[in-house]
């Protein structure tokens, strides 16, 4: 099987349901209050960009969102870091051990580094121990909470460096 990732819109019913899907484990997992996940409308804001894994049927196995906190052009944020930050990164119990969770994570960063951010930052729980260990293999380690996480008991932060594209 294949994988093509691609940016995609938002508003589509597979990946609301993916959504769901996502929401439903963070749910089982954390109380409400330090659940922070978009939802479709905040997704659409311009300047997000969804990543969308699909096999060769089609359908969507997985999904991650590139959310950008500073603006390359300008600069504005951290002091000497262009920061974005990962969002909604789910894949389907279908598509798991298949890479494909590494596979949109190299797309998003590739992207991102081409765009001029110099650091991507994330937010995952303290039980999301293969999310953890998904982000240690991508090379991010653990930062000081951050934004809306601050003081939040579930939350690790991560970031990791990015390479100027060539």
């Amino acid at each position: 099987m294949s994988i093509t990732i691609t940016p995609e819109p938002a508003r589509q019913a597979e990946l609301i349901e993916l959504m769901e899907a996502g929401a439903a484990y963070a749910h089982s997992l954390y109380p409400p209050e330090e659940n922070f996940l978009l939802d479709v409308e905040e997704l659409e804001v311009p300047g997000i960009v969804v990543y969308v894994a699909r096999d060769d049927s089609g359908r969507a196995l997985g999904m991650v969102a590139l959310v950008p906190l500073t603006n390359p052009a300008s600069g504005t944020g951290t002091p000497g870091e262009v920061e974005a930050e990962v969002k909604r990164m789910f894949v389907h119990p279908d598509g798991r051990g298949q890479g494909i969770a590494t596979t949109l994570m190299d797309r998003l960063e590739a992207d991102a580094a081409a765009s001029g951010f110099t650091r991507i930052v994330l937010e995952t729980g303290t039980l999301h121990n293969a999310a953890q260990a998904l982000y240690t293999r991508c090379g991010y380690a653990e930062i000081a909470q951050y934004g809306p996480y601050a003081g939040a008991a579930s939350s690790l932060c991560m970031a990791k460096p990015l390479r100027p594209a060539a």
